[in-house]
């Protein structure tokens, strides 16, 4: 089950604030993930979902973007896939169907 969260501050270990942090769940495990520039990801940590232990970790130099982690982690596709799935939401929120439904008289 994959749970977007809303986008929080989390501080970097320099004190600078990191805004535009969003949470991803799938399979257990919860990534922590970044939106740079408005459309580039990058991936911060993955811990286990329930009991936030920790799985990955990256430092924040060298924080992978999504097509890096896949590379580095290939077994944790439907993560990846779920954290896609949430970027593009984010990117382009989903439109409500407005559409009229007609009926024969």
């Amino acid at each position: 089950m994959r749970v977007a969260k809303g986008m929080s501050y989390i501080y970097d270990n320099r004190g600078s604030a990191m805004d535009n942090v969003c949470r991803t769940e799938a399979d257990g495990l919860r990534v922590t993930w970044r939106l740079i520039q408005d459309r580039l990801i990058s991936i911060i940590a993955v811990h286990d979902a329930s009991d936030a232990s920790p799985v990955l970790s990256f430092g924040p130099a060298a924080y992978p973007d999504l097509v890096q982690a896949r590379e580095l982690h290939p077994g944790l596709t439907q993560l990846w896939d779920a954290v896609r799935r949430d970027f593009w939401n984010t990117l382009i929120p989903p439109r409500r169907n407005k559409t009229v439904q007609w009926q024969r008289s």
